[in-house]
């Protein structure tokens, strides 16, 4: 059997990864607060722990691996953008609305993530199902002494674990040294986190033994993981930024609610994500949602192709590097599926390169395997491309069809896109030399609007055009056969091929 060897955070070390029982092998990841659309720094951990579902099912069966990723659902940030609806003039009562909003934010959730080619998990459980087991647990953190309620509140008593903040590396006492928040007075210790807090009485509020109330944050991942997965299980994965405090917490509740048990085997966190170079944030006005980027790429590229776009920059990066979002790797990342595309042009059966797999196996080198898939289409293996591609959420039927189908469509697409650029900035001379250069190949442009070009193809010309190229020119347009006039462009093959050959002259030209 393949090993996989993965990065623990918690010993800080690369190790040979073995399940608790190789017939469950089980995974928990941290999924969104589900109150607005997910953007880039959400979906880098959705696509990284796909690539690590996809090969576990592969090394251990598809029967065998447990995938749970929760979707957080009661929140003050929810309740804060309900209120807002409110006072823009939503008439409905706090909980409907929330209700409506975690809904609807969740269906975008799904359908932003299924375009990235992300497997759906086992489970995806909201926090608001699993209310009942959550009190269960405070209530036993309380019986054992790691937890105490306080004015309506329950917290955890962070000095009763003494491993709390071995995670991170951060000692409960340089916390608190470090520490610039006004600690609540009904705290015994500054760094004691919140398991249960009372809500008002228009706010979502579920009763308790002490009182009603909603949960904390980080209690919710404890009591769904323990429901779904076990006291015990192999993989906990997310975001570095939930290292601390959300995972030290998990951890701290966990087990000290399951004394018996190390909650998860190993730990897993992704990098940040930076745009062209730097953080994203909304204060430098490059913060991106998935959606805006599927709609900024689909202006020049089928959807499907867009999403494997997005997928394949995302991917590239190594997962414990930061994932930097460039137009420049945006285009690249294009270009390449385009080149798969062609070089598994009419294959029908597919296969999974081993080195795919131990690329992969070394700690998810997602780059390793894409050297792989490099090398394979530069030598013409194209079902070894085809599976292993497809084995990395790549290259599916849909994209590929597209991609094969509309390369042509592209390549005279980036030939209007320079024109429309040309006349935007009253480059008149550029933008009718593309014009003059088109029609002397025998494809006229008619300019439909101001924005909006389309080509008018005169086949006689064309014709003429074919009969004046030099015989290599020729032979690779027409192939073997005599097209006449009539007939030429009622073949495809040809006519994208003449699309083609006539956009990349041009362009060669410009250049």
């Amino acid at each position: 059997m393949t090993e996989i060897r993965l990065h623990n955070s918690r010993t800080r070390r690369k190790q040979p990864f073995a399940p608790l029982d190789a017939q469950d092998v089980r995974m928990y990841v941290c999924g969104p607060t589900v109150y607005d659309r997910a953007h880039l720094g959400n979906a880098r951990p959705v696509v990284v722990f796909d690539v690590l579902y996809r090969l576990l099912r592969h090394v251990y069966g598809k029967k065998h691996v447990t995938y749970v990723r929760n979707f957080t659902d009661v929140d003050d940030k929810i309740n804060a953008r309900a209120r807002m609806l409110q006072e823009g003039g939503d008439t409905r009562s706090l909980n409907e609305i929330i209700r409506a909003l975690t809904d609807e934010t969740i269906d975008w959730y799904h359908a932003d993530m299924d375009a990235l080619g992300a497997l759906r998990p086992n489970h995806e459980p909201r926090a608001t199902e699993f209310i009942v087991q959550m009190v269960a647990m405070i209530q036993g953190l309380i019986d054992k002494g790691h937890a105490y309620a306080a004015e309506g509140h329950v917290l955890f008593d962070v000095r009763s674990y003494p491993e709390y903040g071995k995670l991170s590396g951060r000692s409960v006492d340089d916390m608190i040294a470090g520490a610039r928040v006004e600690v609540a007075p009904y705290k015994r210790d500054p760094m004691d986190f919140v398991l249960w807090k009372p809500s008002s009485v228009e706010e979502p509020g579920w009763d308790s033994p002490w009182g009603r109330g909603r949960p904390g944050w980080h209690i919710e991942c404890s009591a769904m993981s323990h429901e779904l997965l076990g006291p015990a299980f192999d993989i906990h994965g997310g975001g570095i930024d939930l290292q601390f405090p959300h995972h030290e917490n998990e951890i701290a509740q966990s087990c000290c609610a399951h004394p018996d048990a190390d909650f998860a085997n190993f730990w897993l966190h992704n990098e940040m994500v930076q745009v062209e170079g730097k953080k994203m944030s909304k204060s430098l006005g490059n913060f991106f949602t998935v959606r805006d980027l599927l709609d900024e790429l689909e202006k020049r590229m089928p959807k499907r192709v867009a999403g494997e776009v997005i997928r394949l920059v995302m991917i590239k990066s190594h997962y414990r590097q930061p994932m930097d979002w460039t137009e420049a790797a945006a285009k690249e990342a294009e270009a390449t599926l385009r080149k798969w595309a062609r070089a598994t042009e009419n294959v029908q059966s597919e296969k999974i390169d081993q080195r795919v797999i131990d690329a992969l196996s070394d700690d998810l080198n997602v780059w390793g395997a894409i050297t792989v898939l490099n090398e394979l289409a530069a030598n013409g293996d194209g079902s070894a491309l085809l599976g292993s591609a497809r084995f990395l959420g790549l290259l599916s039927e849909e994209v590929r069809a597209i991609s094969q189908a509309t390369e042509a469509y592209f390549d005279l697409q980036k030939l209007l896109i320079l024109r429309a650029e040309a006349r935007k900035e009253k480059n008149f001379a550029r933008a009718d030399l593309i014009r003059k250069r088109l029609d002397d190949f025998g494809i006229q442009l008619v300019d439909q609007s101001a924005t909006v070009t389309a080509p008018k193809f005169e086949v006689f010309k064309i014709e003429e055009v074919i009969q004046s190229l030099p015989p290599e020119d020729k032979e690779n347009l027409l192939g073997q056969e005599e097209y006449v006039v009539p007939r030429i462009f009622n073949n495809k093959a040809f006519s994208d091929r003449y699309q083609s050959f006539v956009a990349r002259k041009v362009l060669g030209e410009l250049e």
